[in-house]
């Protein structure tokens, strides 16, 4: 599955409200390392599609949800569990970090 758009108006439904872990990468299409590391993130989506949700936060397009997560640098990645944010991941390394840290 490739990750979902997250937005203010759907948050609910797709983070809040989800049954399975959400990885949530906040990011903009100017930021080069966001655009280095995306591919990661979609690889990610793929492999584990059916244990896991992730979902993309535009932080131009999405300011509210970068104020409410107190998101500072880019890329951040947060992963919910029963609606509620773990400790981020800012700026991963590698697909390997972002796995090891999401517990797959």
């Amino acid at each position: 599955m490739t990750p979902v758009t997250i937005t203010k108006e759907n948050f609910a439904e797709l983070v809040e409200r989800a049954e399975k872990p959400v990885l949530v990468d906040f990011w903009a299409p100017w930021c080069v390392y966001c655009r280095r590391i995306g591919p990661a993130v979609d690889q990610i989506a793929q492999q584990y599609d059916g244990q896991l949700v992730v979902g993309k936060v535009n932080i131009d397009e999405q300011p509210e949800l970068e104020e409410r997560f107190q998101v500072d640098t880019i890329p951040t990645l947060l992963l919910f569990r029963d609606g509620k944010a773990g400790e981020p991941l800012i700026a991963p390394g590698s697909k390997a970090q972002i796995v090891d840290w999401a517990g797959l």
